[in-house]
């Protein structure tokens, strides 16, 4: 087996940086036969991603957080349309919040991430592709789909000193409530079924959590062949904070603002207003008018011990 180790030095806000000797240790020690690069700019692990498929690896590991993530499934996917290799996913956690790689049940500690390179099990999991946006030609994603108040908080998000992926989140939750109370009102097409209202957040989920510990789709299972949409009505600045300790505990469901939604093929249009939207913490515009995501079943190969199954 060879592995292609795509290392993104500054995930963590240099916790990638930090943690890289211990990462080469014990890949060593494992006796993995490796290869390293470490990303340089923005989008770097999607051509590195693309230039290890073509050269045969037999495993990428994206070692940051997720957007390193991001980038390494977009570029694996995008090269596999050329070659037909077998090639799968690994990932090492040292981004922020992680959601990914909990969502696919990837142990975030290093050794135990590390051991699963070596154990080589595979699962195939779901992937989303959302067309729209800065992106007209399509982006793949792990986790989720974000417009509104969350794409928001992703911006705050990157402004703030790394104080550990669910403070950092919360923070800039709190802080967008000032900064954005007032959505759009969007045209909502899933699987057909179509609904506008006016809305502060729309979250398509394939993982469970953002930012390291607000549970948008706590029930979501990567594998199960389908979205689950969290949809929050829009409300006033007040009741946002009255709805914060729901998303902490994944109870929003409850709550009369909340709709809850499942399907594979979602058309958001902006009736009022424009579509600030995020795609695993990477932004994929701030004021666009239409997204299209569907849901791609069983799409990419990961390490990961097995998934939960649906009961």
């Amino acid at each position: 087996m060879r592995y292609k180790i795509i290392h993104n030095p500054m995930a963590g806000s240099g916790n990638g940086a930090r943690l890289l000797p211990s990462i080469l240790d014990q890949l060593r020690n494992r006796g993995l036969d490796f290869e390293l690069s470490s990303t340089e700019y923005a989008g770097h692990a999607i051509h590195l991603a693309e230039h290890a498929v073509a050269d045969g690896f037999d495993v990428i590991v994206a070692a940051g957080g997720d957007g390193t993530a991001n980038e390494v499934i977009n570029g694996l996917l995008s090269a596999k349309k050329v070659h037909s290799n077998d090639v799968a996913l690994a990932v090492i956690s040292t981004g922020r919040g992680n959601d990914f790689a909990y969502g696919a049940n990837i142990p975030t500690d290093l050794s135990s991430a590390i051991d699963l390179l070596h154990s080589n099990h595979r699962t195939l999991i779901d992937i989303g592709f959302v067309i729209g946006g800065d992106y007209p030609e399509g982006r793949y994603f792990g986790n989720c789909v974000g417009v509104g108040f969350d794409a928001v908080t992703t911006i705050e998000v990157a402004k703030l000193p790394r104080f550990g992926g669910f403070l950092s989140f919360l923070i800039a939750v709190l802080r967008t409530i000032f900064l954005y109370y007032r959505g759009p009102v969007v045209r909502i097409t899933c699987d057909g079924e179509e609904l506008s209202l006016g809305t502060l957040l729309i979250s398509i989920m394939n993982g469970k959590r953002l930012g390291d510990g607000f549970w948008m789709a706590p029930d979501a299972i990567m594998d199960d062949g389908i979205f689950d949409l969290c949809i929050a009505k829009q409300v006033n600045r007040r009741r946002i904070l009255t709805l914060i300790p729901h998303f902490m505990r994944g109870t929003q469901a409850t709550q009369e603002e909340i709709i809850t939604m499942k399907g594979k093929h979602i058309i958001l249009e902006a009736v009022e207003g424009v579509l600030p939207a995020q795609t695993d913490g990477e932004i994929l515009c701030v004021d666009g008018k239409s997204l299209q995501i569907e849901l791609l079943p069983q799409h990419l190969a990961i390490l990961t011990p097995p998934l939960e199954q649906p009961t």
